[in-house]
């Protein structure tokens, strides 16, 4: 394999001017970058990144943690984070804690040990649950900055990149009250993450401003959701109104609404976070928040860049709002 040394002996040049080069440094000309670059093409030439790493003393590698690959809104920010990285010269390494603190914390100790230079991650459902945040604390105190997004612990000082949970459900709650909806109920199967709390609070501020009675069916995992949300229909008779703070909830909501006869949006609307393959599933097309996953991908990617590349790091921390979207299909008026 071609190296540096070969590459400056067979151009007449520095091995400092050929690596300068490669990596488009201002002090080499434009000619002279070219030429080296033109001669690396050719020998198909790579760095080494283990050599690069232990001499910058950096891996160029983030550690980005999920807790769960299936769920179609994280797969989507998982995305935008890889590009955003490859765009600035990065890797990205990826685990997934399945939902479980103890993968969680085994994940964070197995890449902190040197593959990695930062984390990007969401918090696993069992962390949040217990309010575990220690794992987090100790990686960020070994020199390894953390980028948390959407799942985030508000007491763990770093970057964070959220949606605007609170106020998306409070605007799609006002969305079907302007429609004159006056049974309005709030479907959820994620009560146990901070997102999942968020968006029922929104929920519960437009009602309780209205002077209507919240309607509230939370799910839980080991649930039979068909026939959890078919008794809320049953026992909620004059429901005009579904506002889903899932996928799941709002597309089987909607289709429990047909099953049950009622026309949609004429006798009842229905306003779920989903993608837009999601509103695919359902007929009429379900009326979606959407969360802009890709962008959240992004903007976590270039917090931790632009923090991996301070010296001296900034103590100051941001948190990043990236805006919903209701996105008005055939579910609502």
């Amino acid at each position: 394999m071609v190296t540096l040394k070969q590459l400056a002996k067979e151009l007449n040049v520095s091995i400092s001017t050929v690596s300068k080069a490669l990596n488009n440094s201002t002090e080499i000309g434009g000619e002279t970058v070219k030429r080296v670059k033109e001669l690396a093409e050719l020998y198909n030439y790579k760095p080494n990144k283990v050599a690069l790493s232990l001499k910058q003393n950096k891996t160029k590698t983030i550690g980005v943690i999920i807790p769960n690959i299936l769920n179609h809104f994280l797969a989507k920010v998982l995305f935008g984070i890889e590009r955003e990285a490859t765009k600035h010269g990065y890797n990205i390494i990826t685990c997934i804690s399945n939902e479980s603190l103890a993968q969680e914390k085994e994940s964070l100790q197995l890449l902190a040990s040197g593959s990695v230079d930062g984390f990007i991650l969401s918090m696993a459902e069992e962390t949040q649950i217990k309010g575990e945040v220690e794992h987090f604390k100790r990686t960020i105190s070994q020199g390894l900055p953390v980028v948390m997004f959407d799942r985030v612990a508000h007491d763990v000082m770093c970057d964070k990149v959220i949606v605007d949970d609170f106020e998306s459900t409070y605007n799609a709650t006002k969305t079907l009250l302007a429609e004159n909806r006056k049974t309005i109920g709030f479907i959820s199967n994620i009560n146990d993450l901070s997102v999942g709390k968020l968006r029922e609070r929104g929920y519960n501020k437009a009602i309780l401003e209205a002077g209507m009675e919240a309607l509230v069916l939370k799910l839980k995992k080991k649930d039979d959701q068909q026939k959890k949300i078919k008794s809320f229909f049953k026992k909620n008779g004059q429901l005009d109104g579904i506002i889903a703070a899932d996928s799941s909830s709002g597309i089987i909501g909607l289709n429990m609404a047909v099953n049950f006869g009622l026309k949609v949006p004429k006798d009842i609307s229905v306003i779920g976070f989903a993608s837009k393959s999601d509103s695919y599933h359902t007929l009429p097309r379900l009326t979606t928040i959407r969360q802009h996953a890709k962008i959240i991908g992004s903007k976590a990617a270039e917090l931790l860049i632009t923090r991996l590349q301070q010296t001296p790091r900034d103590e100051n921390f941001r948190t990043k709002i990236v805006k919903t979207s209701l996105i008005k299909n055939k579910s609502t008026l």
